[in-house]
């Protein structure tokens, strides 16, 4: 059987905790024959045409992502860069992602865009290292993911047991192992210089193509493909720090995996319409702002730091709003279709 890639993506930081983490699934990964292990900088920050995400095109059959971010956020995070596949479900899970609500039939009957989208058949497991503080929950769920797969031979479960083989033992014994993820064979590691960056990723599962964010966005990341679907097309004009975006999107299905906020990093919360608090779930301030009115204040700010004008709610703002003409009419409303009857 072909060996399934498994990739570390390394924290944007130096945190001792993660490194360790990272070193202890690393080591042990890299001592399973079913496993092609790769050791890479943060995948959030790899540039699309750069070494890094070329070397992950080329494999073709099922991968495990272990990354510091949201599983929702890193597989729409791969699959803008050109690593498609069908989403695999993993069963370590972290934060929100454990208390995932199911959106209402309604919502199901929406067209997605995920519904016109060709994925490979081929399976991508996102698990978010912040799940656990313990490498051997992480070993377990990529040896169980592993026999889901239908991979053979292994040796991570005499490593779990305590009984390693002697080739297992030999690699981990290894002194050059003591400079942890670094002492992974060169081969395996994806060594990319990167900077840290920050623009948004879309959820094809839940986008519906509705291109608010296109029209709200008045800085040009947002364009459109051949097939007029939504795509984020110039990532790096985004405004560091921005996530605006986010805030009107009516499905939530614009990311920013680095925002501290889990709605807007990518937590599996759904969205009902206008039916739960958006301002509380974005993050808002507790004020009269609601999430349209903070993304407004941060667009504007973000407008006047580069030396335009602010715009307010002039432009772009979500057609969502115009749900409030869906309440029913009371006088005002018949006093003020009358005046327009007028046509003064």
């Amino acid at each position: 059987m072909k060996s399934i890639a498994v990739i570390i993506s390394k924290g944007p930081s130096n945190n001792p905790v993660k490194r360790k983490i990272e070193a202890d699934v690393a080591v042990w990964v890299a001592a399973d024959p079913r496993f092609e292990l790769v050791v890479a900088p943060n995948l959030y920050d790899l540039k699309a045409e750069g070494e890094g995400v070329s070397k992950l095109k080329a494999f073709d059959g099922d991968m495990i992502i272990l990354t510091w971010m949201y599983s929702r956020a890193a597989h729409w995070m791969l699959n803008r860069a050109g690593i498609a596949g069908q989403e695999g479900q993993s069963l370590l899970t972290y934060g929100d992602d454990e208390d995932q609500e199911e959106p209402n039939s309604e919502e199901d009957e929406k067209p997605r865009v995920i519904d016109e989208l060709a994925l490979p058949q081929r399976r991508i497991y996102c698990i978010d290292l912040r799940a656990s503080q313990n490498p051997e929950e992480f070993l377990k769920e990529v040896q169980r993911i592993g026999e889901e797969c239908h991979a053979d031979g292994s040796d991570l479960v005499s490593w779990l047991a305590g009984k390693p083989t002697q080739e297992s033992m030999k690699r981990f014994l290894n002194p050059e192992n003591d400079t942890a993820v670094g002492a992974v064979a060169p081969a395996n590691q994806i060594t990319e210089d990167t900077s840290r960056r920050w623009y948004p990723v879309i959820d094809f599962s839940r986008c519906t193509n509705c291109m608010e964010c296109i029209d709200f966005c008045l800085f040009g990341v947002y364009g459109v493909n051949g097939q007029e679907t939504i795509l984020v097309e110039q990532p790096d004009n985004c405004r560091k720090g921005c996530p605006a975006c986010s805030r009107v999107c009516p499905e939530n299905a614009i990311i920013f995996p680095q925002h501290k906020t889990p709605a807007i990093a990518g937590a599996a919360v759904a969205v009902d319409g206008l039916k739960i608090d958006l301002s509380r779930l974005f993050g808002a301030p507790d004020s009269k702002e609601d999430a349209v009115d903070v993304a407004a204040r941060e667009r504007d700010e973000q407008l006047l730091l580069a030396g335009r004008e602010a715009v307010g709610k002039s432009q772009g703002i979500p057609k969502r709003q115009e749900d409030k003409d869906l309440a029913p009419k009371d006088a005002l409303d018949d006093l003020l279709d009358e005046l327009d009857d007028l046509d003064l």
